[in-house]
């Protein structure tokens, strides 16, 4: 008698306008989590940016995958031929976290593929101001471009679901 349903879904975009709509949305959710992140690389403390990029990007991309529709518990709901054409979607795509429950591990393995990146920030504040200013620049971009990254792969993987006939009514 205990067991409460869970009744806070999103439904994978119905359409391809569904699928652009959704994407719109996320690259603006990136670009502002992009400005924040500048805005902590800017902070001269050695240390806090890559603190605080961790929990942003984990926050993001579990953002993302809900607004698609591809969360792990999401795509577990799925009809067991959809949930196949997910994952191997997001496979061929390259989007390791699409559907996946997002870790630190998963996010530090992720951020430290930006690793040269990451050294010229943390380089840049030694360099009063100047350095500060490029820390941030190199963050947002390093930010922006990875959330970009995963909200084409989320696209890609929706859209292979579009065209599997998810949208359509069974």
């Amino acid at each position: 008698m205990g067991l409460k349903k869970d009744t806070n879904w999103t439904l994978v975009p119905g359409t391809e306008r569904d699928i652009e709509a959704v994407r719109e949305r996320c690259r603006k959710l990136v670009r502002r989590r992009a400005m924040v992140s500048a805005g902590v690389a800017a902070v001269p403390i050695p240390g806090l940016d890559v603190v605080s990029d961790l929990r942003l990007f984990a926050l993001l991309i579990d953002d993302i995958n809900q607004e698609f529709g591809l969360t792990a518990q999401q795509i577990e709901r799925m009809q067991p031929k959809f949930r196949l054409i997910a994952y191997e979607a997001a496979i061929g795509v390259g989007g390791m976290l699409v559907g996946k429950l997002v870790t630190r591990e998963v996010v530090l393995q992720l951020l430290r593929r930006t690793g040269l990146k990451s050294v010229a920030r943390q380089a840049g504040k030694l360099v009063p101001l100047a350095g500060q200013l490029a820390s941030a620049g190199i963050g947002f971009l390093a930010f922006r471009q990875i959330g970009y990254q995963h909200v084409d792969a989320c696209a890609r993987v929706a859209q292979e679901l579009v065209t599997a006939g998810i949208g359509r009514p069974a």
